[in-house]
Order: structure tokens, then sequence, then C-alpha cells
């Protein structure tokens, strides 16, 4: 593997605040991205009381090759977590609570309902409470999309994860345009905001990283991410690059000229990376 800039590692932090996250998650039996993942903010989000929840168990049905996440034959849906995750979203005093999931391609929906259940709880127990969900492509279903539009969600994020060049390398069981579309139709049929993220570091060039943040934008896409991508294991896609501090500032530029207003852009950004303020 190769070797990690020093401005990419992120010290462990552990404190009573980061115990008490882990506590609460357990308790409810709740699995999260930041563990799963092995996303590189898990300590700063734990220190502020904040955690990314990931629903419909820990295996995938897909596999990705940038993605730490199992691939395996899933187990049936806990109906029970819909409501265990609004309880611990109360517990931890969340405002702005961000909910994924594995791909679930066994389901017919999708895990859709399982979504809008997970909402549905939330708001029963702490209306103000602000949802975000990250979710798959639900292979386009449009059945799906409209579950999740009747749920209402504060924000729908869909991540494109890559360019058009390399994404049948990193995501095989991925369509490109299916990702573009199921954007698109969530804007253009509701009031919700929409959101998409991706990495760079895969092999992509400038122009592939232009083409593909005009396609967002022209897919109506309001929030944007980018990070660097960092090789899980050996057995995962290698970097092609690590990008520098100042390639950063330059991409920053880059979703300025093709329109985006809020965005979140930096070698440690992740999806879900400070949600609530580049969703405001």
């Amino acid at each position: 593997m190769t070797r990690l800039p020093e401005y990419l590692k992120r010290p462990i932090i552990d404190t009573e605040k980061t115990k008490t996250v882990r506590h609460i998650l357990k308790n409810k039996c709740l699995n999260t991205v930041c563990e799963n993942a092995r996303c590189p903010n898990k300590s700063e989000c734990y220190q502020h009381n904040t955690a990314t929840f990931l629903i419909m168990g820990n295996v995938c049905t897909r596999n990705c090759r940038y993605c730490n996440i199992s691939s395996a034959r899933p187990l049936p849906l806990d109906k029970a977590e819909p409501e265990h995750v609004a309880e611990a979203v109360r517990d931890l005093g969340l405002k702005w609570a961000v909910i994924t999931s594995v791909t679930r391609d066994d389901l017919p929906d999708g895990g859709a309902e399982h979504f809008a259940q997970c909402i549905y709880e939330i708001r029963k127990l702490t209306p103000d409470t602000k949802i975000e969900i990250l979710t798959p492509d639900f292979k386009g279903d449009i059945s799906a999309l409209n579950t999740i539009i009747k749920a209402a969600p504060d924000v729908f994020n869909h991540n494109i994860e890559t360019v058009r060049k390399v994404f049948k390398t990193a995501r095989p069981q991925g369509n490109y345009d299916v990702s573009l579309e199921v954007l698109k139709y969530i804007k253009d049929n509701s009031n919700i905001k929409t959101k998409s993220g991706m990495m760079v570091g895969l092999g992509e060039d400038y122009d592939d990283i232009k083409s593909t943040l005009n396609d967002l934008h022209s897919a109506g896409c309001d929030i944007l991410t980018i990070g660097q991508y960092i090789q899980p294991s050996k057995q995962h896609l290698e970097v092609a690059k690590y990008y520098t501090l100042e390639e950063f500032e330059e991409l920053k530029q880059i979703a300025r000229d093709t329109g985006f207003k809020n965005f979140q852009i930096g070698p440690l950004v992740r999806s879900s990376y400070k949600a609530a303020e580049i969703a405001c």
C-alpha cells in the first residue's frame, strides 16, 4: 500500500464523549458507517455526538472495489431497527441525523420502505430533527424512489462515487447513468435537497472530474462532496494519486465554476462530514 501523506492522518481520540456514543450505539444494536467503512473522521464526529447510522445490516449485496464493507448474503431486515435508530437519535440529542445503508438488491424495493420507516420513527420522537439519507441506487426503481419522496427526508444523498471512465472498474455492479437518473428523479419530483459525492485518486484526470461535476449539476444536484480515496486494504483498488492540499483548492474552484454553491471538498471529506453545515 502506498504510504499515506501526513495530512491524511488523524489521531485516535478516546474520551467520555466518544465512549458515550459507542455505548448508545451498542445498546441499541446499531451499526454505523463510521466503524464499518473505517471513516477517518470517526473520532471527530463522535466527539460532537454525531454518527452516521448504517441500516439493514453490515454486509452488502454488491462488491465495490473501494469499499471496506463486506459483500455476502445479508440477513433479514430487523423490523425494530427504525425504532432503535430513532431512540439513538433522541439519546444523542441529534439536530441533524444521517442514515445510510448497505445495498440490498435482494429486497424487492431495495430497502426503500425501511429507510422511510426510519424517517417516520425519528419524526415521532424528535420532530425537530433534520434527516439526511444516503441511499443506494435502488436499481433506479421509480416505485422505490416514490417511497422515499413520500417520506420526505430533508436531504437525499446518492453518491456517484467516481468518474464515468473509472466507474465500471470501481463499481462493477453499478451504473453511472442510473445514479444520475436517481438524483434527477428526486429533484424533478420533490422539494427535497439532493446531494452527491465522489472520491478522487482512482485514476481520473481533471477533465474527468469537470465532466462528472457537470453531469451532477445538470441532474439538479444541490450539494457536493469530494474527498481523497484511501485504500482500506491490499485487496482493494490501489490509490492512483494522492491529491495535494493545493489541488483540493483547485477542485473547489472547479466546483464553483460548475455552479455549485454548497460543497465540502478536502482530503478527508466524506459523504456526511459536516452534513448540517453544507446543507443550510
